[in-house]
């Protein structure tokens, strides 16, 4: 698994080993990031100069693609002990530190937020229903802006969640995984 494009192009990330973490394929990360930069509803805008959150963060590749595309800062919240193992190497490796926060713990009781965040990552497990809620409790700890795009995974088959608040902009399937990219109202 490596950095797709921008200044960190080509570096390796690492992933705990097991199956508890399922990072985000490269080409899947390619395709979501591609049709964020080139879609009308978003831009590169949208990921230039933003505040990102990674939640479900795992490996933090996704938060980690936007700071080599040009977010300016990245927040990641993941709950998994091995996982924040290997988020925390990923973040030292490309020397990220002052542009990452990482906050451990159960992302449907997030701490309150110091600032919104613009552009949201959720990657939560396949098949527990954990996105609508984890979206909902960032909405009202304060992560979420108003105007937001979100960007949820779930599995190919699952029935989105109810998204109270949002409108799907975009929907994508690629091999097990179906993407939603969501504004909020």
């Amino acid at each position: 698994m490596r950095i797709v494009s921008g200044r960190w192009r080509g570096r390796a990330l690492q992933a705990p080993s097991g199956a508890t973490t399922r990072p985000t394929a490269d080409r899947v990360r390619q395709a979501l990031f591609d049709s964020l930069w080139h879609a009308p509803w978003a831009g590169r805008g949208a990921i230039e100069g933003a505040t990102v959150l990674d939640a479900f963060a795992g490996t933090g590749a996704l938060g980690l693609e936007a700071l080599s595309r040009g977010a300016a800062r990245a927040v990641f919240m993941e709950e998994d002990r091995a996982a924040l193992a290997a988020l925390r190497a990923n973040i030292a490796a490309l020397k990220a530190e002052p542009l990452a926060r990482v906050i451990p713990g159960d992302l449907r009781r997030p701490p309150r937020a110091d600032a919104p965040c613009g552009l949201v990552f959720l990657d939560p497990p396949y098949g527990r229903d954990l996105g609508g809620t984890a979206l909902a409790a960032l909405c009202g700890a304060g992560w979420v802006a108003p105007g937001a795009l979100a960007c949820l995974e779930i599995g190919r088959e699952e029935a989105p969640p109810p998204l109270p608040d949002w409108r799907l902009l975009a929907e994508r399937a690629h091999g097990a995984a179906r993407i939603l990219i969501l504004r909020r109202e």
